[in-house]
């Protein structure tokens, strides 16, 4: 740690502060109880199979040669706590493709060692399981020693694990940069998500899917990996004392103690003495039963079910799917995680889904809030009988034998009750975030109720019948004066800033194109007027209306990675053999809200990057180029 009034600038690979709380916490698989019982075997042996009683496996990466470090984020090693330049470095080379283990003494066979998890999964609606880390690989948990925040790190594409099934537990290049590249954009965005720190190239690596392609190994990172899939497995094998062991050490170890959970909710028979619920929502926002009998495993629902609630309301207010919102995909945490078929909206259709196997459109834009609530409803059935036990949770006889007959009907009505009720927070916490987010987004500073149908719902709808571009739609607005919009004909003006170069759709036609849009800037002239204007007058300086724009340009985007974009660095890595592209697509990954980025000085440092290329991708989404879709493979 630096001394007081020094500025710490990270740490050392070897000085970072690594732990391996995880392991030491939960079971591990009964076949290699110990590390040394897992590093003695050889690495091909450690083979696909079930895994019974456990929540991981130890497991090393496989052995990789002459791997080829193609890119670092620099706002991922500043965040983990590892002093720049350190990525220059053969020992960060090694690490960040598996070769190097920091942790484990190899002479007297002890210390800490890499681990693959296990868990199961409904996947599209059916329960598919045992799954697992198939083809990732936890090195080891690191502390930032200035933000005291913990990072577990994790290599996708590592090799083999019990949890392959029957995959090769590699990882190709194309969906590796993909991860890379959009972890890191949507931390960018302030949108919860997993982190990715490093890609790196396995030239000797030729991984089949539909083709032959290169392997890859992305180092990732997140506060933790577990997801509701974890429990999912635990509840279909009855390991009800598992069930409770992972949710305690979820409360006191991942989230930093029970009482950091949500305060209990007020019923009609006792107050409430907690503190109140965390993200701005009462025991007054939420509709439905409230129960006195709420203990603490409901309160740890609850806060996973919160933290969910905040990160799919940022998906739909920026226009981002996950294309795969399976329970093995959805975390604990409340963070985006696992990035197959992913996608940012282009023309806003509520419908488009990125994942070109999803036939029944399962995971469409407009269902992310709905399906993360059936994920979180499956969580609730694995926790039932802890929180449906209400204050007899810690009763011996319960704990070692479970609940008794006479007592099931109580339970389940109990259980359902409470799962009813943070399905009302849960609405009550993605509707507020919701609206802050789009309020923003707009251009306000305060959300009034009449703005969700005449702004938001109304904008929506315009954008899908003006096949209208999502995110550059606000961008744009962010771009218009109110001075220019105060009559009809400036209104339809400035109308022509939204659409795409081949203008409108033809069977609307340009006119009415432009009338629709003037009638919805008329109304928010009239809002940010009343937001942002003086009272007395209803009118607004050209100073105030400046600020207004710089505060839009700093929530509403000028570059997000669409499926267009990373399928041209994908090939131009791949194919071309290009390197440089991809530091440029990262920093502007890094400043999504910048106006241009080649010759702007950020952090002290003036970055050198190619105006056409910035200017070709922020630009329109060339015409059949919009509504990309691609596989699950990777």
């Amino acid at each position: 740690m630096a001394s007081s009034g020094e500025t710490f600038e990270g740490a050392s690979l070897e000085d970072l502060p690594k732990s391996w709380k995880f392991t030491a916490s939960l079971p591990p698989d009964p076949a290699f109880p110990t590390p040394a019982d897992s590093h003695k075997t050889p690495r091909d042996k450690i083979t696909p199979r079930q895994v019974p009683n456990a929540l991981f496996t130890w497991v090393r990466p496989s052995e990789q040669e002459d791997p080829e470090l193609l890119a670092v984020s620099p706002a991922a090693l500043k965040d983990i706590g590892i002093k720049a330049g350190e990525e220059k470095s053969e020992d960060f080379r090694q690490l960040v493709a598996g070769n190097k283990l920091y942790g484990w003494d190899e002479a007297k066979l002890e210390g800490g060692y890499p681990w693959a998890q296990c868990y199961g999964g409904f996947q599209f609606g059916q329960w598919a399981g045992q799954l697992g880390d198939g083809r990732a690989i936890s090195l080891f948990e690191a502390t930032n020693p200035t933000t005291n925040v913990r990072y577990e790190l994790q290599l996708k594409g590592a090799g083999l694990t019990p949890y392959s099934r029957f995959a090769d537990g590699k990882a190709v290049l194309r969906s590796s940069l993909r991860e890379f590249v959009v972890s890191e954009a949507l931390n960018a965005l302030k949108i919860p998500t997993t982190r990715a720190l490093s890609l790196t190239l396995l030239p000797h690596s030729k991984v089949i899917r539909e083709t032959t392609e290169p392997g890859a190994i992305v180092l990732r990172f997140a506060q933790s990996w577990l997801r509701l899939g974890t429990f999912d497995i635990l509840r279909a094998r009855g390991n009800r004392s598992l069930i409770r062991k992972l949710a305690t050490y979820i409360a006191e170890d991942v989230f930093g103690g029970w009482e950091k959970l949500p305060g209990r909710l007020e019923s009609p028979d006792e107050p409430t003495k907690s503190p109140p619920p965390k993200r701005g929502i009462s025991a007054s926002d939420i509709e439905g039963p409230s129960d006195a009998a709420e203990n603490r495993f409901h309160r740890l629902y609850r806060e996973i079910v919160r933290r969910n609630a905040v990160t799919v309301a940022h998906w739909q207010a920026y226009g981002f799917m996950n294309g795969v919102l399976n329970t093995d995909n959805t975390s604990i945490y409340g963070l985006s995680m696992d990035y197959g078929p992913f996608a940012f909206m282009d023309n806003f259709d509520p419908s488009y889904t990125p994942n070109h196997d999803d036939h029944m459109l399962r995971y469409n834009y407009k269902n992310q809030p709905t399906i993360i609530w059936w994920n979180l409803v499956r969580l609730g059935e694995a926790l039932g009988e802890l929180i449906g036990i209400g204050p007899q949770v810690d009763d011996e006889t319960f704990i070692d034998k479970g609940i008794k007959e006479e007592q099931e009907k109580e339970l389940v009505e109990r259980a359902e009750n409470l799962i009813t009720q943070a399905g009302e927070e849960y609405k009550a916490v993605f509707l507020n975030e919701y609206k802050r987010l789009m309020t923003a987004r707009v251009g306000l500073r305060q959300f009034k109720e009449k703005d969700f149908e005449e702004l938001f719902s109304e904008g929506l709808d315009t954008m899908e019948a003006l096949e209208l571009d999502f995110n550059h739609f606000f961008r744009r607005l962010g771009t218009v004066r109110l001075a220019d919009i105060t009559t009809p004909e400036g209104r339809k003006e400035k109308a022509a800033v939204f659409f795409h170069k081949e203008g409108p759709p033809e069977a609307v036609g340009e006119d009415a194109a432009k009338e629709r849009i003037a009638k919805w800037l008329d109304k928010w002239r009239v809002r940010v007027l009343e937001d942002w204007g003086e009272a007395s007058s209803n009118a607004l300086s050209e100073e105030r209306d400046a600020d207004r724009r710089q505060a839009m340009k700093q929530v509403n985007p000028n570059f997000v990675p669409r499926g267009w974009i990373l399928d041209e660095v994908i090939r131009r890595v791949e194919k071309e053999g290009e390197r440089e592209v991809l530091d440029r697509i990262t920093h502007m990954a890094l400043h999504p809200f910048e106006d241009s980025w080649d010759g702007v000085t950020i952090d002290g440092v003036e970055y050198k990057g190619d105006r056409e290329e910035e200017q070709r991708w922020v630009g329109d989404v060339p015409r059949f180029e919009r509504a990309l879709q691609c596989s699950c493979s990777s």
